[in-house]
Parts: structure tokens; sequence; C-alpha cells
């Protein structure tokens, strides 16, 4: 459903993503692992339209997406929460959301949004800067859900968040999967994050992946290796 051909990428004259192939499956969560700089957020970044591909394609259903901006990217589908959140701090949470909505929607956020995250309801006419870090994740991916994607991309979506906001995280995730249909691609240092949601995992080192397998026959002991320093 979501297929990535030879991708390559990088930032001037630095080339960083190598040769990158990825094929997801409809309502599929793929865990892309690795320490800080090896290419996780590169790749985020490249397959959202935000950074140009150098080489290489990017389609969902068939579609190709390489030449399309991002915006264009979100109305084929594709939603993207990057790492640190980036929500408008001086915005509602509200108003948040409604950045994300369809203009035939009228402003009106779906019941379905804040029955995933109740807190956001509770907290609509808050400012986004006055949440915690959890809060915050959760108004990122509430967000970027408005915008009804066939594929999330996730890109460290624990970072700085206290462990029990991240089961609420992990079991939200999994329920939308189920709600939405969705295909979910999430980059993670957290191994038991990705552990409880994934049913794939990849390692990508120096913007290549060295690793994969599937969660039945996944290798702790070897990501682990990958993700120490």
């Amino acid at each position: 459903m979501f297929n990535v051909s030879h991708l390559a990428s990088g930032y001037g004259q630095s080339a960083v993503i190598h040769d990158i192939n990825l094929s997801v499956a409809k309502e599929e969560i793929v865990a892309v692992m690795g320490r800080n700089g090896m290419g996780k957020t590169t790749l985020f970044k490249t397959l959202m339209g935000i950074l140009p591909l150098r080489d290489g394609s990017i389609k969902i259903d068939g579609v190709e997406l390489g030449a399309m901006e991002s915006h264009q990217r979100v109305s084929r589908g594709v939603a993207y929460v990057p790492q640190g959140r980036m929500i408008f701090p001086g915005m509602t949470v509200l108003e948040n959301i409604q950045t994300g909505l369809a203009a035939d929607a009228r402003g009106k956020v779906p019941d379905e949004l804040y029955a995933l995250f109740p807190v956001l309801y509770e907290m609509r006419s808050r400012k986004g800067g006055n949440l915690s870090g959890g809060q915050q994740q959760q108004l990122a991916i509430a967000r970027a859900l408005a915008t009804n994607p066939r594929v999330l991309l996730l890109d460290e979506p624990t970072e700085g968040i206290q462990p029990s906001i991240i089961k609420d995280i992990a079991r939200s995730l999994k329920e939308i999967r189920k709600i939405r249909e969705l295909t979910i691609i999430v980059s993670e240092q957290v191994l038991s994050f990705t552990l409880d949601i994934a049913d794939r995992f990849l390692v990508i080192d120096k913007g290549r992946f060295v690793y994969e397998d599937t969660r039945a026959n996944v290798d702790a002991p070897t990501i682990s290796k990958y993700l120490s320093v």
C-alpha cells in the first residue's frame, strides 16, 4: 500500500539516505529504529516532501508522490507528526486540531478524536504551549489524524515523555490502527515502546537499513546493539 524504492536524499552536498527500500501493507505498523544521526528524521522528511528526494520513488496505492509538495501528499493520504511535536503553542488545543481539518468539516472536530484522546477534549480551550509534553504529543497526533490519512508517519513520538504517557500513546496507536484501518510508520529509539506496537522492525544505520524482521522473530538484543552509543 505504501512503497518506497531506491530512495536517496540528504542536505546540500551531503548524502544521508542511501538506496532505501520499504514496502508497508495496509494496517501494518512498522518501526524504524536507530540512534540519533543515523537518518530516521531525514527519511521521514523525505517521505513527507520537506526534503526533496535525490533518487528513487515513493508511492501510495500506486500513485507516485516523489514530485509532489507536502500539502499534496497530505491530500493523497500521508500525515506526519514531526520530532518535537511542533504544535502551535499560542493557539488553543481546538484551534491546533482544526488546522488539520478539511474545509468542508467547518471546524468541527470528529468525536472519535476526542474519544481517542479524552484529555484534549477537557483541555480544548487551553493554549497548546501550556500542555505537558505527553499532552502535546497527543495533540500532534490528533492534528495529523484530522487530515484523515491512510499512512501516519510518527517521528520519535516518545521523546521527552514520561513512561505512563508512553503506554497511553501505544494503546491509542493500536486503537487508531483498528478504527481507521491505518498504516503507521514510526521512528524510535525506545525498544520497549516499539515491541508493544510494531508488526515489523527495521534498523537504520548510516542511512541504510541493516536489519529487518517481523514481530514473531524480532531479535531484541541485536536491535539494542544498534541503539547503544
